[in-house]
């Protein structure tokens, strides 16, 4: 793992929110509720199941980084390095080099009935909430850790789960788009 400026990270991680936030309002926020709900021709999950999945890792992961970028300040490390384990499971995450189909957790596993535009909505708050803290964290020290979503005792750097879960939203992000041209 090599060390990444961590400005330049940071503003690499915000277009990335602000490219799902431009699909999530432009895209997804304008289709029918039926279009919304349609399951995929591959079987997989519908556009709102996506997002809702997204949603539910969101409802876990953004408060804690809240909490970790809370009375965390730190302007004098300019630099960010990965750790080997962070590292791995972004990679794992990032549609262009995990391609490995993953099964979800079965408490991440959403329903195929939900509320689309109610979904929708909480994803467009969620990306919002999102960019503003990436912007806070350019004052925050990034190697602060936070308990990943499935155990406490797993605790990844606040760089390593900006990472994370920015890959995780554009792997599905991404699954949702294909269903739209389906």
């Amino acid at each position: 793992m090599e060390q990444v400026n961590k400005q330049a990270l940071l503003n690499k991680l915000y277009q990335r929110v602000e490219n799902h936030l431009h699909h999530a309002i432009h895209a997804f926020q304008n289709m029918s509720e039926q279009a919304l709900l349609a399951a995929s021709a591959t079987c997989g999950w519908s556009i709102a199941q996506c997002l809702q999945h997204l949603n539910e890792y969101g409802d876990y992961y953004l408060p804690a980084i809240e909490k970790a970028i809370k009375n965390n300040s730190d302007t004098t490390k300019t630099n960010f390095k990965s750790s080997w384990f962070g590292a791995y499971f972004t990679k794992m995450m990032e549609p262009e080099t995990g391609k490995k189909k993953m099964k979800a957790f079965k408490k991440y596993d959403p329903p195929p009935q939900l509320n689309a535009y109610a979904v929708v909505a909480e994803f467009i708050q969620q990306q919002e909430q999102l960019l503003t803290l990436l912007s806070k964290a350019a004052s925050a020290d990034l190697d602060k850790r936070i308990p990943i979503s499935l155990t406490a005792l797993i605790r990844l750097k606040l760089g390593d789960v900006f990472q994370f879960v920015i890959a995780h939203d554009e792997r599905h992000v991404q699954q949702a788009l294909r269903n739209c041209i389906e």
